[in-house]
């Protein structure tokens, strides 16, 4: 059985490499390197796998789930310059790809942790734009 649970939160951050000149990394990111930074509105989606338990019906809870998340990535990346702010970024290029990765070793452990599998992330930074990552 899977199960997903949805959040949101907004962010600003820049692509840009520090040993690349500003030229380079507008040519590579595009208007993403802009110096003065840019936001997304992104939506997360954590889909787990797992049993359901006979007795309470649930793979997992996803009240406990939502906190997880809650706890562990968004109050991290909510409101925040992912560049800046974001300790599980820190020292890593804020690509979509990248946040995705950094929240899956965020959470799968606390997940596995709870008797559940963390299957895939999907990241959606704008309407156009997401990753998955099934780790």
């Amino acid at each position: 059985m899977y199960i997903t649970r949805r959040e949101r939160f907004s962010a600003a951050h820049k692509l840009s490499k520090e040993e690349w000149s500003d030229e380079k990394n507008l040519e590579v990111f595009g208007k993403c390197a802009n110096p003065n930074w840019h936001g997304h509105n992104y939506e997360l989606f954590i889909t787990v796998k797992g049993e359901v338990n006979p007795e309470t019906g649930f793979v997992m809870d996803l009240k406990l789930l939502g906190e997880m998340i809650k706890e562990r990535v968004i109050r991290h990346l909510d409101h925040k310059n992912v560049n800046l702010d974001t300790p599980f970024m820190k020292g890593q290029l804020s690509s979509t790809e990248n946040i995705c990765i950094a929240v899956w070793e965020e959470l799968a452990q606390p997940i596995a942790d709870q008797g559940a599998t963390l299957h895939y992330i999907k990241l959606q930074e704008t309407e156009n734009n997401y990753v998955e990552y099934y780790g």
